[in-house]
């Protein structure tokens, strides 16, 4: 029987090395499998929760973030799904180490190009209300981290120049959003489109996407930021509980449950339809 036949799971993804070994450090016990296609996993128990994980380092883009996250989406039917690392600040009062966790996610690209100027056409993907509630709940355990909720800015372009034409476009366009990073919309849509599946990204910040970012990677800023990340994700995931209800051990859910051949005990369940049987017990 297959994980995700007897456990939820939660998808938790990554785009680079250090973030998915800040991830991999809450899971004690690990299997690799591997998808078809090539695309591994690796899978464990989460201690003191409900979940299965079931991590992957997809690399970088968002437009490989939204095909691989769709296609481990179809192969290992998660709960939900969870895009953690690192991004680079947006506000003065986002710092480095800091977490934010993605209101919504803006795909700052969209637009169309006139003769006389870009006219901006906005994208943007909700947060899991579920999620960002168990967020919020979890933020308020973790006095150590400080985390906060924004909407998050997904782009092609690592933003190393706060007075770049791109910086300029999204502050007009997108100023509202706390921090900015480069897979987070690929991996929302991706959940969005395949139905019931929560998403969530959760960013910790290791630069503030301005000419010191060199700087700022050099001082371990990106081992810090994924490592606070990964703590908000894994507390976020031990506050918020699995729809499923069926228990783990269960081969069969809740609405059948087979007794002794002589009847169908439906307890726990609701049937709809005739019922053709025996009776017994004089009743």
């Amino acid at each position: 029987m297959s994980v995700q036949e007897t456990q939820p799971i939660v998808l938790v993804l990554t785009a680079l090395p250090l973030e998915y070994a800040a991830v991999r450090a809450y899971l004690p016990e690990r299997d690799e499998r591997v998808h078809p296609q090539g695309t591994r996993v690796e899978t464990g128990r989460l201690p003191d929760s409900s979940w299965h994980l079931a991590i992957s380092e997809l690399g970088v883009g968002a437009e490989r973030a939204a095909a691989l996250t769709a296609q481990l989406i179809d192969w290992l039917h998660p709960e939900a799904v969870l895009f953690v690392g690192v991004a680079g600040s947006l506000k003065d009062d986002i710092e480095i180490g800091d977490v934010v966790v993605g209101t919504q996610v803006y795909e700052i690209h969209g637009g169309k190009q006139a003769h006389d100027d870009f006219k901006v056409r906005p994208r943007a993907l909700p947060g899991s209300h579920a999620l960002e509630q168990a967020a919020r709940s979890a933020a308020r355990d973790l006095p150590e981290i400080r985390v906060h909720f924004a909407p998050i800015a997904t782009g092609d372009v690592v933003l190393a120049d706060s007075r770049s034409d791109i910086a300029r476009h999204i502050e007009a366009h997108y100023n509202d959003a706390g921090a900015i990073e480069m897979e987070g919309s690929g991996a929302a849509q991706a959940a969005h489109l395949s139905g019931q599946v929560d998403a969530l990204v959760v960013r910790g910040v290791s630069d503030r996407a301005d000419r010191n970012k060199r700087r700022a990677d050099a001082g371990g800023s990106q081992e810090r930021a994924a490592a606070h990340a990964a703590t908000v994700a894994v507390a976020i995931l031990r506050k918020h509980q699995p729809r499923r209800t069926e228990p783990a051990d269960s081969e069969e859910g809740p609405q059948a449950r087979h007794g002794d051949g002589d009847h169908i005990d439906f307890r726990g369940g609701t049937f709809h339809g005739p019922v053709i049987g025996k009776q017994v017990g004089g009743r």
